[in-house]
């Protein structure tokens, strides 16, 4: 029996409830006491440890397992796997390459910003990244795509990828057919904290990384917050997250197709469909249960969970202006505009991680296969933070030239600013004395 769908009718209020712009949340402190001994053995065991993590958490049963993945895991991924999909890789890979090369900045610019005074940047790929792919709830190619190609079109000298063995001690094809295509060879099978702590320190096998990029589990998680000091852990991404925005325009069927997207991910997720209709709200919560009927079961119970808990369902707004500003609150990692006009729309919104305009943009899309980054920003995060992109693999570094005609003119602002803030040394270094020694 279909748990029943939580309904938020705003129409009458003036303010948004608090409840509603909560995700869910994951209390980590048992987690990371867990944790703690896992990171140290690999600290002080490296490749040990590592092996014996994954007898213990990952079942392998394999005695002789390699920590790195083979040559020949590579050629037997590739000759068992379904060519249509090998197909579909390839498109997907093709059009996110094309979109974060057109996102690459030039390597260097400069201005000149008054005669004289000339300023810029220089950007430089970083020296390392380790990409983790998760598999606890399956094989996740998708996440290959997302975090490798950024970084090898950034530019990355060494692209690793971490993932955790299965019990046979292997790869799952999926990442390797993936890897492979897109042109990465180290795949090291190290999954979970240990996986972390094994880029973060390094050991005889799995190379010390100076940054970590990708989706995980709450282990993963814990492990990179004890680990920042050691490694780079960029933005955590959490539970999945979605807001369906429509007005009176679109079939309300059609929203609840797209509202299971992402409240399938599991029952942490968040979701809702915010609407000013309420034919579109009533016709979305008579077709959900006809679609998790037709679901694999427990992705179904994912779904049903999500929308009918505390962090899901249908919220009805007194009007579409009601309805971005709610959506602006909220700020998802995923927004889709299904109104009449979703470009007019767009200009209002200013707070999301992902937004997809129109009814052939649906989330599916762009989790897979348009080319815009996927790993999003959560947990409100979208307010101050971006999707992965390429300036995540690279590094800035601002750059000065001055003249010696337009020295003059700087020097004396320059001793003024440092007398003034009390650095006596600064002040000596654009003094007089600085003049009188380059003519000497």
């Amino acid at each position: 029996m279909s748990q029943p769908i939580s309904f938020h009718d705003l129409r009458h209020d003036d303010a948004i409830p608090p409840a509603l712009l909560r995700r869910t949340e994951t209390d980590l402190s048992a987690i990371t006491e867990q944790v703690k001994p896992i990171i140290e053995a690999v600290r002080q065991e490296g490749d040990a440890a590592l092996l014996r993590f994954a007898h213990d958490f990952d079942k392998v049963r394999a005695q002789d397992m390699s920590l790195r993945a083979t040559p020949e895991e590579f050629e037997a991924a590739f000759a068992d796997f379904d060519p249509a999909m090998i197909e579909t890789l390839s498109f997907a890979i093709d059009n996110i390459r094309r979109f974060h090369e057109a996102q690459k900045p030039e390597e260097m610019w400069m201005k000149e910003i008054r005669p004289g005074v000339w300023t810029g940047d220089r950007m430089l790929p970083i020296d390392s990244v380790a990409c983790y792919v998760p598999r606890g709830k399956g094989a996740f190619p998708s996440v290959v795509n997302m975090t490798c190609i950024p970084a090898m079109v950034a530019g990355v000298k060494r692209v690793v990828i971490i993932t955790p063995p299965g019990p046979d001690g292997k790869v799952d094809a999926g990442t390797l057919v993936a890897a492979k295509l897109i042109g990465i060879t180290e795949i090291y099978k190290c999954g979970g904290s240990q996986g972390v702590a094994a880029v973060a320190y390094g050991t005889q096998t799995v190379p010390k990384c100076i940054k970590i990029v990708g989706p995980g589990s709450p282990y993963v998680v814990a492990a990179k917050r004890l680990l920042a000091q050691a490694i780079d852990t960029g933005t955590p991404a959490g539970p999945s997250e979605a807001i369906i925005l429509t007005d009176d325009s679109v079939n309300g069927a059609l929203a609840a197709l797209d509202l299971i997207i992402e409240s399938e991910h599991g029952p942490d997720s968040s979701a809702y469909l915010v609407t000013n209709s309420e034919r579109v709200a009533k016709e979305a919560m008579e077709a959900l249960p006809r679609y998790w009927a037709q679901m694999e079961p427990q992705r179904a119970e994912f779904s049903q969970t999500v929308l009918g808990g505390a962090h899901g369902g249908v919220v009805l707004t007194k009007d579409e202006a009601a309805a971005v500003a709610f959506v602006n609150a909220y700020a998802p990692e995923h927004l889709e505009i299904l109104t009449k006009e979703p470009h007019a729309t767009l200009g209002r919104v200013t707070n999301a991680g992902e937004i997809l305009l129109g009814v052939h943009t649906p989330v599916t899309l762009a989790n897979y296969l348009l080319g815009p980054n996927a790993v999003l920003p959560t947990n409100g995060m979208a307010r101050t933070s971006s999707p992965l992109c390429v300036f995540d693999f690279m590094k800035r570094a601002s750059i000065a030239h001055v003249t010696g005609a337009a020295y003059p003119a700087l020097a004396p602002h320059a001793e003024r600013f440092a007398t003034y803030e009390g650095f006596n040394g600064h002040a000596r270094a654009v003094s007089a004395l600085r003049a009188k020694l380059l003519t000497e």
